[in-house]
């Protein structure tokens, strides 16, 4: 079991790496949308490479008649399918930024849509995950591993296509630097609105990358040539609010070991002829995520608005610390849970029987899943829209690259006639 969290950890530690990966092929070379296009077929073809590994060890075991060790070719397969999938991760962050950027934010309704926007994608992501949780665990231990995996694939090629089909409605299908839906009189009055707490700033970040501090002012008011030097302060503006968010993973990388671990060693039975699967218990972090945020997008953010006249609400910064706080509450209750499940493994003497179940019901794994989810949609939501939003929020050099812009437009209107 350690091996396989270890494993579970070093996969999912991959696949939250890619989207760092994801955004940088999206933003310089070819696009969010072909970006994700590209994650779309690595995902395809890392879902159908799984589904052709476990349908091959499944017919090795069933005609050795025993639960064979695979042979290493179809170990080699199966990891390697699974580490696509890995690849393919970095449409996570593009994928959602492509959704978020077709809505124009100079508009004010739409800016109102914008900010709901990352709630529903938290919706529908929850969905698909609920049905996976329900359906999937129980297909793969009692019909066939096989289609356990082809069922993804099918689910990604069919979303591949409606991706495709969509292509002549989308607004920004071309890199985000070329299609920022910000205004050069916007990222003017960003700059002018506080000139010295801007300088400031800036000063403090040329120490940290030996830049000359009386370059500062010149930089903000002019400066295209130093952009790529721009685009880095922007950047270490945020590495320390991003690495202390990290945290947080700390608290959601036990559900899929920890708290899967727990779930296998209690009853799950319902009734007298079901069990479910460990893996389902998961299902209540997305149901309870499904009932959560149109509550807090329909019901919360209108009375907070009232209080704190945020169009949001509460501030993302707000939204993040409470969600971490939140998973610290969750931390506790699993750790008082599962002191009661040792209690009552050494109280039946099962603590060194392995695979064994100990008589406590599952319900009481309930809450923290619950909590977890309650947090996800504090923290994960608050950091998404936070970061999403900083090209805005940061602009007070950013207007030098609208000028720019502007500059070669008007060179191609003169040179087309």
């Amino acid at each position: 079991m350690a091996i396989a969290a270890g494993n579970v950890n070093l996969w999912t530690g991959l696949g939250s790496l890619m989207p760092v990966f994801g955004a940088i092929v999206a933003d310089s070379f070819v696009g969010l949308y072909q970006t994700n296009i590209i994650s779309s077929i690595l995902y395809i073809l890392g879902l159908g490479f799984s589904t052709l590994a476990v349908e091959l060890i499944s017919n090795n075991q069933e005609t050795s008649r025993i639960a064979a060790v695979p042979s290493t070719e179809l170990q080699v397969l199966f990891f390697v399918s699974l580490y696509l999938v890995a690849l393919a991760q970095g449409y996570q962050s593009t994928i959602q930024v492509f959704g978020a950027d077709q809505f124009d934010r100079q508009h004010q309704e739409e800016s109102k849509a914008n900010t709901s926007f990352f709630n529903w994608w938290l919706f529908g992501l929850s969905l698909g995950v609920a049905l996976a949780y329900l359906i999937l665990p129980y297909i793969q231990e009692n019909i066939g591993w096989g289609i356990g995996f082809g069922i993804p694939c099918l689910a990604m090629v069919i979303g591949l296509i409606l991706l495709l089909l969509g292509h002549r409605t989308y607004r920004f299908a071309i890199r985000r630097d070329d299609t920022c839906p910000c205004s050069y009189e916007d990222d003017q009055e960003a700059s002018q609105n506080n000139p010295q707490q801007i300088i400031q700033a800036h000063e403090f970040l040329n120490k940290v990358l030996h830049a000359k501090k009386d370059d500062t002012k010149d930089n903000i008011i002019s400066g295209s040539s130093r952009s790529k030097h721009t685009e880095v302060k922007k950047a270490l503006k945020l590495l320390p609010i991003w690495s202390s968010c990290l945290m947080y993973a700390i608290a959601w990388a036990q559900v899929p070991t920890f708290f899967t671990k727990q779930a296998t060693g209690v009853d799950k039975s319902i009734g007298q002829s079901f069990n479910i699967p460990s893996a389902s218990l998961r299902v209540f972090i997305p149901l309870t995520t499904m009932c959560c945020t149109p509550i807090y997008d329909r019901v919360f953010v209108p009375l907070a608005r009232i209080v704190t006249e945020n169009p949001s609400g509460i501030t993302e910064f707000q939204r993040i610390k409470i969600g971490m706080t939140i998973s610290v509450l969750d931390m506790v209750i699993a750790a008082l849970v599962e002191k009661k499940r040792l209690g009552i493994a050494q109280e039946y003497g099962l603590i060194d029987i392995p695979n064994s179940t100990v008589p406590m019901s599952f319900w009481l794994l309930v809450p923290q899943n619950m909590l977890c989810s309650i947090a996800y949609v504090f923290t994960i939501v608050g950091m998404q829209k936070f970061f999403y939003d900083q090209p805005k929020l940061f602009q007070s050099e950013s207007f030098t690259v609208a000028s720019v812009h502007m500059v070669n437009e008007n060179e191609r209107e003169i040179g087309g006639n």
